[in-house]
């Protein structure tokens, strides 16, 4: 499979990973931030099987299946280790690269994560299988893939198998969250379709939620956006963008 991807700047340092969210594209996942994050840095920002300019192949969506075409196309582009940011889906992928790939990981940011399905909202997927295509036509996922998939006609088919990884999420022990070795940002919406418990959960299992003043900063950090629903996060891009810069120049540049 050739996955499709984009790379934008040419700073020094390690590259940052864009991986998109559930039916969504470069575009809509990352278009208003792309250009800030990708004034110092190099930006490779990519569509996942089925996504956007992503032909579909003969194999169900799962998050292991994207992990491993990411480091693949990493293998590709001769990048050793990348940082990685990611929106819903995509935070998921990251979060499988930082746990099953850490070699290949510097940080990560994690935006509306959940490592178990007691993380979202109770009953928020109920109802879930009987979402049709044409429920989205007009949305401005469907919009986005009308104007870049190779075949516009895969929209049921992508929205169908969407559907069976949506029926099994994948999910983490606490443990392999604790385990974590890059430094992660956690970023949420305060209405989002994850809790904001379970990201405080998050946090402190990664080491977050100290008293800083007497223990000095952990390597993780948590940032919760007012105002913002889970699909309006690709918007706050002017909030998200210096946030993100700076904690991923934390520890300076490194190939």
């Amino acid at each position: 499979m050739d996955i499709y991807h984009e790379t934008h700047g040419n700073g020094e340092g390690r590259p940052l990973v864009l991986i998109h969210g559930a039916l969504s594209g470069i575009g809509t996942s990352f278009g208003t931030i792309l250009p800030s994050l990708a004034r110092n840095r190099r930006v490779i920002a990519v569509e996942l099987q089925a996504h956007g300019r992503t032909p579909d192949v003969d194999r169900p969506l799962t998050v292991e299946h994207f992990a491993a075409d990411v480091v693949e196309l990493l293998d590709r582009l001769g990048v050793r280790r990348a940082d990685v940011y990611g929106w819903s889906m995509g935070a998921a992928v990251a979060l499988r690269l930082g746990t099953h790939h850490a070699d290949r990981v510097g940080r990560l940011v994690l935006a509306s994560v959940s490592f178990d399905e007691d993380g979202l909202h109770p009953g928020l997927l109920d109802g879930i299988q009987d979402l049709q295509p044409e429920h989205l036509h007009g949305s401005e996922f469907h919009e986005e893939y009308l104007r870049t998939a190779p075949d516009p006609a895969g929209w049921a088919t992508l929205v169908t198998k969407m559907k069976v990884l949506d029926a099994k999420l994948p999910c983490w022990t606490p443990e392999q969250i604790r385990a974590l070795a890059a430094p992660t940002m956690i970023v949420l919406a305060d209405a989002d379709i994850v809790q904001p418990e379970h990201a405080v959960r998050m946090f402190r299992l990664l080491g977050g939620a100290v008293p800083g003043d007497l223990t000095g900063l952990p390597a993780c950090r948590l940032a919760i956006l007012p105002g913002t629903t889970h699909t309006t996060i690709p918007q706050r891009a002017d909030w998200l963008a210096p946030m993100i810069d700076e904690f991923l120049t934390e520890d300076g540049p490194e190939a």
